[in-house]
């Protein structure tokens, strides 16, 4: 069963809504709209990880994450989504279940508190290997390469380190985080198998509103809905376990009704 990461992005700048839940008592409404609507965890962000954005200090992370998770808290499952240590440093501190990480944690000095507690990780692969993305020309025949080298090198040291394999979903980056070409991201969507059949672990997915997609339906983030979903649904036929979205209840609709017609496919 696929299943749910819903975004609240508290932030000033994020390509798809930035200003819009900058405000605590915004965020919080949304991501409780988005827990009715289905959503198995909420990803709060609050800095925007775009290659245009500004840099947010993690000080100012924490400030604007605070309210948010205290007033969430209980509420359901929550992600910190940060690539600053310090942020994730704090998130340790609040019994939040998952830590999201658009660099793939390259901070070893973090691990020790992670692997004292319990908490989730989406390790995901980021082409600039730090930080928010950048815009890098990469090549579709040699993307599997480097997903296999930096997969390959950064779960070896999360797991030296003492935490668990279980704990960890893997997320292959999509847009700028793989590259500037479109046809990189399109070729992981279609190979999301190998992925998973190389690592033998969950396999996350965020392809919400991204660029590739607007530019592939050749629209704007306000009319990318529906691109979106269909990028969304083909990656749960691909084995996608997870889905990061903007939309929750227009993705739960159609996995559902996704989910009942490949239940009723003949072997």
């Amino acid at each position: 069963m696929t299943r749910i990461f819903g975004i609240v992005n508290a932030t000033a700048d994020s390509f798809s809504d930035g200003g819009k839940y900058l405000a605590p008592e915004a965020a919080i409404a949304r991501a409780r709209e988005l827990i009715a609507a289905g959503a198995d965890v909420i990803d709060l962000g609050a800095a925007a990880s775009n290659p245009d954005a500004l840099h947010v200090p993690p000080e100012e992370e924490i400030r604007r994450l605070t309210p948010i998770v205290a007033a969430l808290r209980g509420e359901a499952d929550i992600s910190i989504d940060s690539f600053a240590p310090e942020t994730h440093a704090w998130a340790l501190t609040q019994n939040v279940a998952w830590l999201n990480d658009v660099a793939g944690f390259p901070e070893p000095a973090l691990y020790p508190a992670i692997a004292r507690t319990d908490v989730r990780l989406v390790v995901m692969h980021n082409v600039a290997l730090r930080g928010q993305a950048e815009r890098i020309a990469t090549a579709p025949n040699t993307i599997f390469e480097r997903l296999f080298a930096f997969f390959d090198d950064r779960l070896a040291a999360l797991e030296g380190a003492g935490i668990a394999r279980e704990r960890i979903v893997i997320d292959p980056g999509m847009g700028f985080f793989l590259g500037t070409d479109p046809e990189v991201s399109l070729t992981v969507l279609r190979r999301l198998g190998e992925l998973k059949a190389r690592y033998r672990l969950p396999v996350l997915v965020s392809v919400s509103r991204k660029s590739f997609i607007r530019r592939l339906a050749n629209v704007e983030v306000r009319d990318s809905g529906s691109a979106t979903l269909a990028a969304e649904l083909f990656a749960a036929a691909q084995g996608a376990d997870w889905l990061r979205t903007h939309d929750v209840a227009a993705l739960k609709r159609a996995l559902a009704v996704w989910s009942r017609l490949q239940s009723g496919r003949k072997p």
